[in-house]
């Protein structure tokens, strides 16, 4: 599969294992796919989220992107639903952190050194097999990075809530990257 892959969406998946890195994780997770998309310039997954007005609000979706790690990956609607229960999430992180540190409740412990290769977890892969899935159904002999953008906003999950509370879902990218509100399978 990765054969198909353009430049751009390899740069993507390399980018994705730096953040990986450089966060200490011991797996490249959804998560460090869209910080890599996020990153990017001059590219269609660029395109598509500067033509949605994500390029003033980056910062913000990294904010929450790590507002939930530090949950240990909840998402907001699971945090909204453990408040139905009456569970104070916010208040749990804060008392966990403050005894233990900040990201106390990652889902990966902080690690300094990790050596050799990192796999993919089960989010990743998922992303990548959309991705050939958004490019097989437009009729599309490559995969690029705007493929793993659809395929990043048409799962469930951490990444597509936290870009669709910023406006971008997979309606609002396949309309900007080829002009129909279709929703491809991806």
């Amino acid at each position: 599969m990765f054969e198909r892959f353009t430049k751009d969406a390899r740069d993507v998946v390399k980018e994705a294992v730096a953040h990986t890195e450089r966060m200490g994780a011991a797996r490249v997770g959804a998560e460090h796919l869209l910080l890599a998309l996020l990153d990017r310039e001059g590219s269609r997954a660029s395109f598509a989220l500067t033509a949605l007005g994500l390029d003033e609000r980056r910062e913000p979706v990294r904010d929450a992107l790590e507002q939930a790690r530090r949950r240990g990956g909840l998402t907001q609607a699971e945090t909204d639903a453990l408040a139905g229960l009456g569970i104070d999430v916010p208040e749990i992180v804060a008392r966990v952190e403050d005894t233990h540190g900040p990201g106390a409740l990652s889902a990966e412990p902080a690690r300094t050194r990790w050596r050799g290769h990192r796999p993919f977890d089960r989010a990743a892969k998922d992303v990548l097999t959309g991705a050939l899935r958004a490019a097989t159904a437009r009729g599309h002999r490559h995969i690029g990075d705007e493929h793993l953008l659809l395929a990043l906003t048409a799962r469930p999950g951490l990444p597509a809530e936290v870009l669709a509370d910023h406006g971008v879902t997979h309606a609002s990218v396949t309309r900007v990257l080829y002009g129909d509100g279709e929703a491809k399978a991806g």
